[in-house]
């Protein structure tokens, strides 16, 4: 029989806790808390307009521009204070204690994307003379968008029928379960009121910026579902086959590992891409590359993955994650078809003659 690689390794990197707390913490308290304190940083933070009713409010104007880092302390103590007064005498749910808490594999690596994606992006904002606000609030956005939009792909395109039935367990993010077609979505979705509040910012413009950011975050994040043991791939017997202990004996197709690999391939591309126009490719040349490259390893790739228990084996040839790829492929070609290349290759021309220039 031939030896095969098995990975029987904790998913857990660290383990801490249980921590006792010296008194409960009320959940309701702490939900209004949170409101209190955004409702008051949005107010206290506008901008005044004392001696000047007729002044518009600049897209660069944000709430808590005029709020420092100690009043936005006090701010937070405060509405955690009132929070917990007003459910004191509450029977609403509780915590009194934290933990056990355990740093997971996946957790770290997908933490890792989300700040290595946030530095790149702000490097190609800062590259197009873009203020810092700007890719600090597209990365709060962006991560809203990703999370929930992955969580709620998952709940409706692969498990609808157990969800339906348990509604409470939707947001159970801990217990796995995200769809990148989902978060596809919500990333869109984030973009949409990222411009709205930018409107100097395109919105395929803005969508080229995150493309580096998201390929290099895709790899990692399908590393972690190594440690993790999921998106198993098919049986087979190849020669780089990985037994998966936690879940069974049988050699299987790396399957992430393949989406991982693929995922920097487009990464470096990307990176050659945006290099080869002086850090200005035409407008929806990276999201198209982005699209149609990553959606087109998805589709290949799932011939070698495991069905998804559930609705995904009621289908036939293609998966649930094939046929989602389809329209995303096309999309991606699409923008590729429609770019102004000759935009993009005139303005390289332009930036490397301002170089040499500068350079005599």
């Amino acid at each position: 029989m031939q030896d095969y690689f098995i990975w029987d390794g904790s998913p857990v990197l660290v383990e801490l806790g249980p921590f006792s707390l010296p008194f409960d913490l009320s959940i309701p308290g702490l939900v209004l808390a949170l409101i209190v304190y955004y409702a008051a940083v949005f107010q206290l933070g506008k901008p005044s307009q004392k001696g000047s009713k007729s002044r518009k409010r600049k897209p660069t104007d944000t709430p808590a521009a005029t709020l420092n880092g100690w009043q936005r302390a006090g701010i937070a103590a405060g509405a955690f204070g009132l929070g917990q007064l007003l459910f004191m005498a509450s029977d609403a749910g509780t915590i009194s204690q934290i933990g056990p808490i355990a740093l997971r594999w996946y957790g770290l690596l997908f933490a890792t994307s989300f700040l290595l994606g946030y530095y790149l992006g702000s490097k190609t904002f800062e590259h197009a003379g873009k203020p810092q606000q700007q890719p600090e609030t597209l990365f709060l956005y962006l991560m809203a968008g990703t999370v929930l939009g992955a969580r709620l792909g998952h709940v409706f395109f692969y498990d609808f029928d157990y969800y339906i039935r348990n509604l409470n367990e939707i947001f159970y993010f801990w217990q796995g379960g995200l769809a990148s077609h989902g978060a596809v979505a919500g990333v869109l979705l984030a973009i949409y009121a990222f411009t709205r509040k930018y409107p100097d910012s395109g919105f395929l413009w803005t969508a080229d910026r995150i493309a580096i950011p998201f390929a290099i975050g895709g790899a990692f994040v399908r590393i972690g579902n190594f440690f993790n043991s999921e998106i198993l791939g098919s049986p087979t017997d190849v020669s780089w086959a990985v037994i998966f202990a936690r879940e069974d004996m049988v050699p299987r197709h790396p399957a992430m590992l393949y989406e991982s690999f693929s995922y920097l391939i487009i990464f470096i591309l990307l990176i050659v891409v945006y290099r080869y126009f002086r850090n200005n490719p035409p407008v929806g040349v990276l999201t198209g590359i982005f699209m149609a490259g990553v959606f087109l390893a998805r589709f290949v790739i799932e011939f070698a993955k495991e069905r998804q228990p559930g609705f995904d084996e009621t289908l036939s040839f293609l998966s649930m994650g094939q046929l989602l790829s389809i329209p995303l492929i096309a999309v991606g070609i699409w923008l590729l078809v429609r770019a102004d290349w000759a935009s993009g290759q005139s303005a390289r021309l332009q930036s490397g003659q301002k170089q040499t220039g500068t350079s005599q």
